[in-house]
């Protein structure tokens, strides 16, 4: 897995370097082929913004943003919400049962005929 933490305009902290990647080793516990995780920090108007973008093998890549006037506040809520958007991920992936939209636009139209 490749991973890049990059800040524009905010100098980090060693500490907050570890932060994210002890959270990104984190992400490994969902049995996702992750090739590679973008973490661009920048200065925004409004505070700080955080961007996750994590490119997954055999799936659309997940980008999280969040923006918060704290950094440490907001690095922890792009935490969590890449948490949960991966976990669902991975509860699609498991469930071997989940129907595509290809499969649902078939039964419609013999539905319709």
């Amino acid at each position: 897995m490749n991973v890049q933490i990059r800040s524009k305009d905010i100098k980090l902290t060693q500490h907050l370097n570890d932060h994210i990647a002890t959270a990104i080793e984190n992400f490994k516990r969902f049995h996702l082929d992750i090739t590679t995780v973008n973490v661009m920090i920048t200065k925004e108007k409004k505070g700080v913004g955080v961007e996750f973008d994590m490119h997954i093998a055999h799936a659309q890549p997940v980008v999280i943003s969040d923006v918060d006037e704290d950094l440490d506040t907001a690095i922890d809520l792009a935490i969590e919400r890449a948490n949960k958007a991966l976990r669902r991920l991975h509860d699609k992936v498991k469930d071997h049962h989940t129907s595509s939209i290809r499969d649902i636009e078939v039964v419609e139209e013999e539905l319709t005929e």
